[in-house]
């Protein structure tokens, strides 16, 4: 039957999820410092053995045998700055003269490090090692065995209390750092805590993830108790322990929720190739396939929508819509400016500046509500989109002028760009197709 340290250290293990030699670690730890307090001496490297079953120890002073000529050359350097220092101290010398020289201190950090220095708490020369072991060689490690003592003092004891809770505190914050850093930039399911002023806190299970207003849906209402899908976006380790950023409104979400939902997606047989995301209004989604025999647009919308519907309903009712992504640069605005039908579309590929014609009817369509739709395929084809109705001179007032942005990992960011357009009917989602 194990013993009740070795049961107490398993259930330590369970509650915290810890390892086994992350707690055994920490017991020798306390110990060793609880020795230190009681019955160290000076220049003494304490190491404890635990044996948790028996529930036994064993306490060394652990030192690394040097030769005796570093130990002889540190002896006379210690001399030297004892006899320097009783010299300033009656005024006879100026403090300056304990400053290492430039020259000393002005080669490389590797060089320095390279330089064995002796420290009489963690070497001993070789031959006072040969006094505990004949046959002592240098770099070698000596484990001296030292008595232990028949109980510890209450301050000891105290000691080594708090080193195990601190130490355990240190190692729970870093497993949860290291699980949930695997984490970071994907979706995750969480439950809303509550609200702290403008920040919603989700709790995410062994640890609790922060969801900013610039993070957060306006339109959503997050009432303590609901169940929400959210995408982390950062986790970052501080003295309180980890720190998780959650995001309902960054465009990756939508790219992981397809991967979670879409299987052709997952395996990389569809390939979302940008994305343009008004978070919690509308999102455009430009894809692509490896396969010829494999329809992406009718893959992401699935059966009578199916597919597409569930991530709708992971938004919140965020509509969206899935655009063929067409290396012909042409063909794809065309695509993006979907539910819209367009004419013609002339694209200067140098200024990266499109004048699109629709007829008169499609007008508003093509725009979008408050000019969304030309907004949002403008940042998804990272390009200037001028709509143009069928006869006109000029371009009409739903021209979208903002400079194009570099794309990153196939996402497609913009700036808002000046855009006026009379408010058109609410559109509807992308048009289903047959997977």
């Amino acid at each position: 039957m194990a013993s009740p340290i070795a049961q107490a250290i398993k259930q330590i293990c369970e509650e915290k999820n810890l390892p086994e030699e992350v707690v055994l670690q920490t017991i020798e730890a306390a110990l060793a410092a609880a020795y230190r307090k009681d019955f160290g001496k000076k220049n003494q490297n304490i190491k404890v053995e635990f044996d948790s079953e028996t529930a036994t120890s064993r306490v060394f002073d652990v030192k690394t045998v040097v030769s005796d000529e570093l130990a002889e050359e540190a002896r006379k350097e210690e001399e030297r700055l004892a006899a320097l220092r009783e010299a300033i101290a009656r005024g006879e010398a100026s403090p300056e003269v304990l400053t290492p020289p430039a020259e000393t201190t002005g080669g490389s950090a590797s060089a320095e490090a390279d330089v064995l220095k002796f420290n009489p708490k963690l070497h001993l020369s070789q031959s006072e090692a040969q006094l505990v072991k004949p046959d002592a060689e240098v770099n070698e490690e000596l484990r001296m065995e030292l008595e232990i003592p028949a109980a510890y003092g209450r301050m000891a004891a105290q000691t080594a209390k708090q080193v195990i809770l601190q130490r355990l505190r240190e190692a729970e914050r870093n497993t949860l750092f290291d699980e949930f850093k695997s984490k970071e930039h994907t979706v995750v399911n969480g439950i809303v805590q509550r609200r702290e002023g403008g920040v919603v806190l989700v709790d995410l299970g062994r640890v609790t993830g922060a969801m900013t207003p610039e993070d957060a849906i306006p339109s959503e209402r997050y009432m303590p108790g609901d169940r929400i899908k959210v995408y982390v976006s950062s986790v970052m380790l501080t003295p309180r322990g980890p720190e998780i950023r959650v995001s309902r409104t960054h465009s990756d979400m939508v790219r992981k929720l397809f991967e979670l939902e879409i299987p052709e997606v997952a395996s990389g047989v569809v390939v979302m190739k940008a994305i343009a995301r008004d978070a919690g209004s509308r999102s455009k989604v430009a894809v692509a396939s490896m396969q010829e025999n494999v329809d992406p647009v009718g893959s992401c919308i699935g059966q009578r929508g199916s597919r597409i519907q569930t991530i709708i309903s992971e938004l919140g009712g965020e509509k969206v819509d899935i655009i063929t992504w067409d290396e012909d640069r042409t063909r794809f605005i065309g695509n993006a400016l979907s539910p819209a039908k367009v004419l013609r579309v002339l694209y200067d590929p140098e200024t990266k500046i499109a004048r699109v014609l629709v007829a008169a009817e499609q007008l508003s369509l093509a725009i979008g509500r408050g000019g969304q739709n030309v907004h949002l395929a403008a940042r998804l084809t990272d390009s200037v989109i001028n709509i143009v109705e069928d006869g006109g001179e000029t371009p009409s007032a739903s021209s979208v002028e903002e400079a194009p942005n570099p794309s990153v990992d196939g996402e497609v960011v913009a700036e808002e760009g000046a855009l006026s357009a009379a408010p058109a009917p609410e559109e509807a989602v992308a048009p289903e197709q047959p997977a």
